[in-house]
């Protein structure tokens, strides 16, 4: 039988698009490699990967924005750091969390470790005297392992006398506080709070072994190891 063209369909039939196979498909991809990607993607990126208009993957992506924001879907895809990033919704966390933890110990930020980042992510960039002296206390070990998880990084020299290295926070900082830029960042008693919801639980009580075999260590100045 020949098709009927637009014109020819009934009015509330003319106003309705007919699905787009080929977009459909490729918003599927989309979905997928949002999926199976750590880092937020920017458009250009899967744009030039997939060798598509960026025009056309921006508005597939708003869409799939769209579709994961309804309830029905435990999952969302966000725009973070600059990028597309699926990650579960903010009303689900506290099950999430609850589950996670009856599979692995968790692995967190200690104490000195959010305070420290709390510096940079407020200061920055910001040099380690400069953090010594909001904080009280040393913390190159505490920098260290900032570096190491790749939340902050160096961000240059300060102009002022032993031009100091100045740190600032990074991309990696944004996705794992889901954070889309700087502008976002909470009030400091937010992120201290959110922060506490990430800690590694120190209050275990050791065991009899355990309490023998280590003694007592000598006090030291106030330092962060």
């Amino acid at each position: 039988m020949q098709e009927m063209d637009a014109a020819q369909l009934p009015p509330q039939l003319a106003e309705e698009p007919r699905p787009n196979n080929e977009d459909a498909q490729l918003q599927a991809i989309l979905e997928a490699i949002v999926y199976i990607t750590d880092e937020p993607l920017t458009v250009q990126q899967i744009a030039a990967a997939i060798e598509q208009p960026i025009d056309k993957i921006k508005r597939l992506l708003d869409q799939l924005v769209e579709e994961y924001s309804k309830p029905e879907h435990g999952l969302s895809i966000r725009e973070i750091a600059g990028g597309y990033k699926m990650a579960t919704k903010a009303e689900h966390h506290e099950a999430v969390r609850a589950f996670v933890k009856k599979l692995t110990p968790p692995m967190k930020l200690s104490l000195p470790a959010l305070e420290t980042l709390a510096v940079i992510a407020y200061k920055q960039p910001v040099t380690t005297p400069e953090i010594m002296e909001i904080r009280g206390v040393q913390g190159a070990g505490v920098l260290k392992t900032l570096l190491d998880r790749r939340l902050i990084a160096e961000a240059g020299r300060k102009d002022v006398v032993g031009k100091p290295i100045t740190y600032k926070t990074t991309k990696e900082f944004l996705v794992q506080f889901g954070l889309k830029d700087l502008k976002e960042l909470p009030t400091l008693k937010e992120f201290e709070e959110l922060g506490r919801l990430e800690l590694v639980e120190e209050s275990q009580p050791a065991t009899p072994a355990e309490t023998r075999a280590e003694p007592p260590a000598p006090e030291t100045p106030a330092t962060d190891a």
